[in-house]
């Protein structure tokens, strides 16, 4: 189940959106630029280690650009590979510009950067001995996420559906297609024992998406509302 896009219109341009993704998208270009082995120095150098971030071990000398709790901020620019950069930034696109109305440019600039400094923390204290670098920007796109399934829980989500040699694009609640989506992660989450799982930090996405929803209410404006209404109909279409 994948996502296309909402029918939730949006009110203004979506600058803060749009100025994310290009810094994503530029910062990752930058990154495969280097060639592989510059490549991996610079994700270890910016990229959230969690034995490093608490102190229980240490990068060489030559690896030390940053403080290592600094990591938890610049690890959520960096991704591994160009399926991670589109993805992120496709769930950013669908959801982040509606976020943006509700709370305005600079509140939800502030919010989107707690949520993945949030979320950075929640996969480091998951897995504190773990060595490997967790990049992306994932976590703070699950804050935005966490936060649209409580302001428009009811907006119709177009979602792609392959079912066996059939493809479905079937509007579905947005409420449905997060809340499966949170699902997932908890049950992988859960299933991975704090461990990367397959490459995936899972309570990263978690720790993010909770605190989307615990901060939403203190970054939205105050005439915006909870639990608001769909604006157009549901239905389906098949391919």
């Amino acid at each position: 189940m994948f996502p296309l896009k909402d029918d939730n219109p949006r009110g203004s341009a979506p600058i803060v959106t749009l100025g994310l993704i290009v810094v994503n998208v530029a910062v990752f270009l930058y990154q495969v630029s280097l060639g592989p082995r510059q490549a991996e120095a610079f994700v270890y150098e910016y990229g959230a280690i969690p034995a490093v971030v608490f102190g229980l071990k240490s990068l060489p000398r030559f690896l030390v650009v940053i403080p290592p709790q600094l990591s938890l901020f610049t690890s959520m620019f960096l991704h591994g590979g160009w399926v991670h950069l589109i993805g992120n930034m496709w769930y950013l696109w669908i959801f982040g510009d509606n976020i943006e109305d509700a709370m305005g440019k600079m509140r939800y600039f502030i919010f989107y950067l707690t949520c993945g400094i949030l979320a950075s923390l929640s996969h480091a204290v998951s897995n504190p001995d773990s060595i490997l670098p967790s990049i992306g920007a994932s976590g703070a796109i699950s804050g935005v996420l966490g936060a649209y399934l409580l302001l428009y829980p009811r907006a119709q989500v177009l979602t792609f559906i392959p079912i066996w040699i059939f493809v479905r694009l079937v509007y579905i609640p947005a409420g449905f297609v997060l809340g499966f989506w949170f699902l997932l992660q908890l049950l992988s989450g859960s299933m991975s024992g704090g461990q990367d799982g397959g490459g995936v930090a899972f309570w990263a996405h978690i720790g993010g998406f909770v605190a989307g929803m615990l901060l939403v209410g203190f970054f939205k404006k105050r005439e915006v509302r909870f639990f608001n209404p769909p604006r157009y109909r549901s239905g389906y279409v098949e391919w």
